[in-house]
């Protein structure tokens, strides 16, 4: 905290000090990725590194604040401790929760209390619009669920995703640009839903699958210097042939 404050202060940091709470949106997002990418990466070195990044962007926050006359650093950490205390009466108060379905539900009981009482107008109130669009659908379709609006197993959910593809490939057949937008996008919805009722995080699988697509492509490009070949200049067949060589071989090195 005395370290921000004084790149903050006069005659500290240019960049420190020209910045917003506004201007950092993007390296908070950031950070908060390269703390998810540590987690995959069991790399617990690289954690210790990024969980600081992610606290400097907390106390980058707080301090501006602070200069503003709205706020400190001891207040934010002070309303996290007493939230805790607040929401968790099992612990430190009295009450009784059997498991965690109990206590999600006590949760938002005290949440809409502290919120006024007043039931929300929406059951999808309170998803943020500025989340990753995947993981913002997820938590659409959790609240949606809060109320029996979902399937109750993956199969008609499945039938749900075949559905919008088959959506996406007339609306491709009838050259309809104009909607292939909004077609692509209930296939993507449709996905989420099926990895939230097969308890995947679509988030971290896209994350993966992406990360999985660099490696292999990575091989692709050292496999093609190997043998003097240029990507630029070979056929789509070509590059598919070592792609499959790469999958290969990824496979029978596999545990």
């Amino acid at each position: 905290m005395a370290i921000v404050a004084r790149l903050r202060a006069p005659g500290g940091c240019p960049w420190d000090r020209e910045q917003t709470h506004v201007s950092l949106r993007g390296g908070l997002l950031e950070e908060a990725y390269e703390v998810v990418t540590a987690i995959d990466a069991a790399d617990d070195d690289n954690l210790r590194e990024e969980l600081g990044d992610l606290l400097l962007q907390t106390v980058f926050h707080a301090q501006i604040a602070e200069e503003e006359g709205r706020f400190r650093f001891d207040d934010v950490a002070r309303g996290i401790a007493e939230k805790l205390i607040r929401r968790h009466p099992h612990v430190f108060g009295e009450d009784h929760c059997a498991d965690s379905a109990a206590v999600l539900v006590r949760w938002d009981e005290i949440k809409r209390a502290e919120k006024g009482g007043d039931a929300p107008r929406s059951v999808l109130d309170g998803v943020p619009g500025s989340l990753a669009a995947l993981l913002r659908a997820e938590k659409v379709q959790k609240k949606a669920t809060k109320v029996g609006f979902d399937w109750s197993a993956a199969a008609p959910v499945i039938a749900k995703v075949r559905e919008e593809l088959a959506e996406v490939e007339a609306a491709l057949a009838a050259r309809q640009t104009d909607v292939l937008e909004s077609e692509i996008g209930d296939l993507l919805f449709s996905v989420v839903n099926l990895a939230r009722h097969l308890k995947i995080d679509a988030e971290v699988a896209l994350h993966r699958a992406t990360n999985k697509f660099i490696t292999r492509f990575h091989a692709v490009e050292e496999l093609a210097r190997e043998r003097s070949l240029s990507l630029e200049r070979m056929s789509l067949d070509e590059m598919d042939a070592l792609w499959t060589e790469v999958k290969a071989r990824a496979a029978a090195e596999a545990p």
